[in-house]
């Protein structure tokens, strides 16, 4: 994409909100090529073993450009300083927190979000998970008009993109974000000089991917094996599919199919050793864990793991 052909006819006063990584080349690619006033973000937190405080990749982006940052706990509590900025666009992506109505009606060319679906599918906060962990074959971006319901307002535009067998959610995820900045890129103009379409959403073709919940995280070996691969793949690389060996968390980071059935297995019961890993009896057949990483320990190759392993793998029962 070309982003120096973008005719831009007016120069917008322009509010950003988002928080995660995702929502990064998507601000820099506005920053590329508009006035971008304000960045709201989410407040610094607490992040790994040690809880040492972390500011958000987007207030990252922020510091980096010197424009001016605001972390409200509530976002109504930051509506009066928004306000006072007179946006005449507020672009979200992946931000965090509901907006408001009182917000959604502050600037004059609307409130517009960036979405990692093809609304109405998948409204909620994970599309990006449940794309793969639900099965779909193609997801996309969908630049669309705020609303006060989740995910519910018109739709501007859409890119669509195929979900491969081997594609993971953070390969999604890469994929999308970049995508994003593209179609908004390619967007904006139309929604500045007020040219753009508007399309409601069909609400008879909603579905939805909140989320990602302890429970959503627990391998049940009792489902299809296509459904495990689904959901390890979905899962890859936060936060990850899990079961339970020895008493102990293991997550399962990569695993595939095979035809084998083994009838008198029981759901969870270690099959076969492989020479890339081990093979575990599921619903209707065997899946193969080849990348692991057991509680306390780092990601190893399932093979490492067998090779390290001192006792009976075969026959044991994955909780």
């Amino acid at each position: 994409m070309d982003f120096d052909k973008i005719e831009i006819k007016k120069a917008p006063t322009i509010i950003f909100m988002g928080t995660p990584l995702f929502s990064v080349p998507v601000l820099e690619g506005l920053i590329s090529k508009y006035k971008v006033r304000a960045i709201v973000t989410q407040p610094d937190k607490p992040a790994g073993r040690h809880g040492e405080v972390k500011c958000s990749p987007v207030k990252e982006v922020a510091l980096k450009h010197n424009i001016l940052c605001l972390q409200p706990n509530k976002i109504k509590d930051a509506l009066q300083e928004i306000n006072s900025l007179s946006p005449d666009l507020i672009i979200t992506c992946a931000y965090g927190q509901i907006l408001p109505l009182e917000l959604l009606l502050i600037p004059k060319l609307g409130c517009i979000n960036v979405h990692a679906s093809l609304l109405p599918k998948l409204r909620g906060g994970a599309p990006i998970h449940h794309a793969i962990i639900d099965g779909y074959t193609k997801t996309g971006v969908t630049i669309m008009y705020m609303a006060e319901s989740m995910d519910s307002g018109d739709i501007i535009s859409q890119k669509e993109v195929e979900i491969t067998d081997d594609e993971t959610a953070s390969s999604l995820h890469d994929k999308l974000s970049i995508i994003g900045r593209d179609l908004l890129l390619d967007t904006l103009p139309s929604i500045i000089d007020g040219s753009n379409k508007r399309v409601a959403q069909d609400e008879s073709e909603v579905t939805y991917g909140f989320n990602i919940s302890r429970e959503d995280e627990k391998i049940d070996f009792k489902k299809t094996k296509k459904k495990i691969v689904n959901q390890v793949r979905g899962l890859n690389s936060w936060p990850g599919a899990y079961c339970i060996f020895d008493d102990k968390i293991m997550k399962v980071w990569e695993c595939y199919r095979t035809d084998n059935i083994y009838d008198r297995a029981l759901p969870g019961e270690i099959t076969a050793l492989y020479p890339d890993g081990f093979g575990v009896k599921c619903g209707n057949g065997e899946v193969v864990f080849t990348l692991i990483q057991l509680e306390g320990k780092k990601k190893v190759s399932a093979s490492n793991f067998i090779n390290g392993y001192h006792g009976q793998l075969v026959g044991k029962v994955l909780k």
